[in-house]
Parts: structure tokens; sequence; C-alpha cells
């Protein structure tokens, strides 16, 4: 049996946790095509929060896996790794959009145009790919979605939040927009796959998944041709 390519599932290790709904339906998905690694920065525990009785007994039949332990994201080598995946994690704004080693992996991705999933306040994340002088952002003049910051007011903990997603990304050179509901809104541009929050999961990993496909076909078709003389 060939063997599944590598998806790097990053997670928030704050206290604000991770949506269990997004990570269940990121996890279902990605699991029946790619060899899943969670990564939390230190390695430490995940914290799921908005749970209800039927995420409560996933998560509880899933924590008893071997795959359910995160890595160190500090240890990760993104040379690994096919895609990357960022479920809606209202932590990431605390502990993932400054973090130096994923800003790393993120520009090493960015740099092979590898597929980049974030959802919802994963979006956070991406925050962390600056320049090494810290002076640019990486994913400047992309086109991507995140929670507006109507969404984020009625957050308890929106005056302690270190940056306001939809201000840092119009600041920062992006093309940034966003549903007037609460309903499904994805962005694709180039290898970079965005949902704008929870009920855009299941729509942001299927674009993750169908754009892996196609840009494993048109590598394969670009080797076939380099053989043809």
């Amino acid at each position: 049996m060939a063997k599944k390519p590598q998806c790097l599932c990053v997670l928030s290790a704050a206290q604000q946790g991770v949506s269990a709904h997004s990570f269940i339906h990121s996890f279902t998905l990605t699991h029946s095509v790619f060899q899943v690694q969670l990564a939390t920065p230190m390695g430490q525990p995940i914290e799921f929060v908005d749970i209800d009785e039927n995420t409560k007994r996933w998560i509880s039949e899933f924590r008893t896996k071997s795959f359910a332990t995160p890595t160190k994201l500090e240890l990760v080598d993104a040379a690994d790794y096919s895609v990357l995946l960022i479920p809606n994690s209202p932590g990431a704004v605390y502990d993932l959009s400054t973090h130096r080693e994923l800003g790393n992996i993120l520009n090493s991705f960015i740099a092979d145009k590898k597929p980049i999933c974030a959802i919802g306040f994963g979006v956070a994340a991406l925050c962390s790919a600056m320049s090494m002088d810290g002076r640019t952002w990486m994913l400047r003049e992309y086109s991507l979605t995140a929670p507006p910051v109507r969404e984020m007011v009625s957050r308890s903990d929106f005056a302690m939040m270190p940056i306001i997603l939809e201000d840092f990304l119009r600041e920062h050179g992006a093309s940034y927009t966003a549903n007037a509901g609460v309903g499904v809104h994805v962005v694709v541009d180039k290898h970079l796959i965005t949902g704008q929050n929870d009920q855009s999961t299941l729509t942001t990993v299927q674009n993750l998944v169908l754009h892996f496909n196609t840009r494993t076909s048109s590598l394969i078709d670009q080797r076939i041709h380099s053989y043809v003389f």
C-alpha cells in the first residue's frame, strides 16, 4: 500500500483553545487522505472549546489514539509535509500569531507553493509569516478571509486580543472579504485556502484536498513530460 502524504495540523495550546467542531470536521476529512501530524507550541496539550455531548464523546475516544498526542511545533521540518492545516482556533490569536518557528514553516510552504489551509481564528497563525527582518508579511497581496471585527467584538476576551484579524490583514496588504452573516465563506487564492468561520470548515478542507490532488497530478504530468524527448 502506498504511503499517505503528510499533513501538518497546527493547533493552539492557549486556554482559549481549539474549536471542537472545526477540528473534528478537519481531522475526519484529512485523515482519510493524509497521515495527519498534530503540532502545538512545545507539544502542549490541546484545549478543545465549544464542546457538546456529541463532540465530547468523539474527543474522548480520539484522545485514546496514539496520533492524538501533538508533537512540538518547534521541531517540525516543513520539508516533511505536503499540506498545512490550521482549524478554527481562538487561541491562535495568542500563541500562534507571532510564533517564530511557525513563521519559518509557513514561509517554506509559501516559497514551495504547497497548500496552506486556515479556518476562522486559525487564520491568525498566518500572521507569523513575516520576512527575516520582520518588516514584510509574506502573504501580502493574497486574497483571504477571517472572522470580521463585528464577530470578534462579541467575544468576552476581545479587549485582551493582541491582534484584530481584519485590521491586520488589511494593514499588511491582503485583499480581505467576509460574509455579512454567519454562513459559509471560503476564499481560494493560488495555494492559500481560508474559511471565515466554523461553518466554513468542511468546504474549506474539501478545497484543500482538491488543491492537493490537482497539484500532485500536475507535478506527475511535469515529470512525465520531462522524460519525453
